[in-house]
Order: C-alpha cells, then sequence, then structure tokens
C-alpha cells in the first residue's frame, strides 16, 4: 500500500467514516494479530487482545502525530494491550508474578540446530507467561531490561534473570530437538 492511500485513509478514520476505519482493520490485523498471539496462550485471547487494541488505536489515532512508521506505532499500543490484559487476566496475573532473583550466568555456547521461525515461536510460547513475555519484549520487540521493568512494575534485574533462565530454557530445549532429530535420523544417541 502506497503511503498517499494509508495517509487518506487515517484521515477517513480521524472522520470516523466505518469504510475506513475497516480498511484500516484489514490492513493491520493479520500482522497484529500474530503480535498479540505471541503474548497470549491461545488465539481465542490472542483476538481479543487485538480487539482491544483497535479500539485503543482508534481512540488515540488523533495522537499519531506521523512521527515515525504508522504500523510501529499501532504495535506498541498492541504490545502494551496485551501486557495489560495478562497482567488483567486472573489467567495470566499468577504466572506474572516475579520472583526477585540473582542473576546468573547464561550459556555462551549456541546449539548447533536448524529452526524455522513457527518452531522457534512454538517453544517462545511454551515457556512459562513471564518468561514468554519478557523474552519477547527484549529479544523480539527490543525494549532494554529497564523499560521492561517499568512496563511490568518490576526491577531491572528481575527481567534481566528472567530473560536469561527464558533464554537457557529455549536452549535447553533446542539442543534436546538436536538430539532427537539426531538420533532419529541416525539410529545412534
Amino acid at each position: 500500500m502506497h503511503q498517499m492511500d494509508l495517509d487518506q485513509i487515517l484521515k477517513d478514520c480521524l472522520k470516523y467514516k466505518p469504510e475506513a476505519q475497516r480498511k484500516l482493520y484489514e490492513l493491520l490485523a493479520p500482522s497484529m494479530l500474530g503480535i498479540c498471539f505471541r503474548y497470549t496462550k491461545s488465539m481465542a485471547d490472542a483476538e481479543e487482545v487485538l480487539q482491544e487494541g483497535f479500539i485503543k488505536v482508534f481512540e488515540r489515532l488523533k495522537q499519531y502525530k506521523g512521527d515515525g512508521e504508522f504500523g510501529g506505532w499501532v504495535r506498541k499500543i498492541m504490545v502494551n494491550t496485551a501486557l495489560n490484559y495478562l497482567k488483567a487476566n486472573k489467567r495470566y496475573r499468577q504466572d506474572l508474578l516475579f520472583d526477585e532473583m540473582p542473576l546468573h550466568a547464561v550459556s555462551s555456547h549456541s546449539p548447533e540446530v536448524l529452526l524455522n521461525a513457527k518452531e522457534l515461536a512454538g517453544l517462545i510460547r511454551q515457556l512459562p507467561t513471564g518468561f514468554q513475555t519478557i523474552f519477547n519484549l527484549h529479544a523480539v520487540e527490543g525494549f532494554k531490561h529497564g523499560e521492561i521493568a517499568g512496563m511490568l512494575g518490576i526491577n531491572e534485574g528481575t527481567s534481566r534473570s528472567q530473560y536469561a533462565r527464558a533464554r537457557t530454557l529455549l536452549i535447553e530445549w533446542i539442543e534436546k530437538k538436536s538430539i532427537k532429530e539426531e538420533s532419529g535420523n541416525y539410529g545412534t544417541k
């Protein structure tokens, strides 16, 4: 889509034209649903976050000043909506109680295994919700641990520790997958 088309859709959305809102939703919903799904444990929850997020997008559209990419602005709203959903939803809230634990070293080796993006995303989704949330915020979204701490109401060391633990778990799972594939392919191990 051309920037001029997007600019027109945004202008029409600001005039509360339903067809423009529908176009904007159809344009962005598929990628934003992926972001929402990355933080939740079910597609139904991700769809609920997506709907809440788009309500906020339309309510706050006049706040978008054109600084930076519009998709990035919407993405930030979706991430914050997902975090608020996790905090407010009883099913997730308990998993977001972070223990204050000392930071420990992370393994410096990288497993030699080829994973496609879908397999890696599946492994990330198997992490406990707290680990998954911090891993996504830091490794995928690019937030610094200080920012994550502010978003989640934890200290920076906790964010670092949870990220390290998530990373360690993922490495263990990837290594197990690698060993399993090698033994399946070669009949050894």
